[in-house]
């Protein structure tokens, strides 16, 4: 396989515009994130697509038969995702929501960059973190 040579212009975009995750449940994934991502945007039975800030993240039925497939953060692919908030009040107050709503979910922990974070599963098992910015 040959190596693309991008020279030394660059181009950056300005935004995530979106990103688009499999599941294998809509009705599930829809309970689950609208709990503290809100109200979705668009909901049919093979999507649903919430917004957070600028970005919308979709969230679509698996086009397959194979739902056996289990998610692995380690492996190849997406690690995480990561929500911000401002403030530690903030993150303390998401922690114990996440509690409250019966979410198994991570002490608060600081990252090699120091702030500070809570991790926790969706439904399929991706990892989902709430950084303190």
């Amino acid at each position: 396989m040959k190596m693309i040579e991008w020279g030394y212009k660059t181009m950056q975009p300005k935004i995530v515009e979106h990103i688009s995750i499999i599941v294998k449940d809509i009705n599930r994934t829809e309970s689950f994130y609208s709990r503290f991502l809100g109200s979705s945007i668009l909901k049919n039975e093979n999507l649903v697509v919430f917004k957070v800030g600028d970005t919308r993240i979709f969230f679509k039925l698996s086009p397959t038969s194979d739902t056996g497939s289990e998610y692995n953060k380690d492996g190849i692919g997406m690690n995480h995702i990561g929500f911000g908030v401002e403030t530690m009040d903030e993150l303390k107050q998401f922690q114990q929501f996440l509690s409250e709503q019966g979410v198994e979910c991570s002490e608060i922990k600081t990252g090699k960059f120091g702030n500070e974070y809570v991790w926790f599963d969706d439904p399929d098992g991706i990892r989902l973190e709430i950084y303190r910015g």
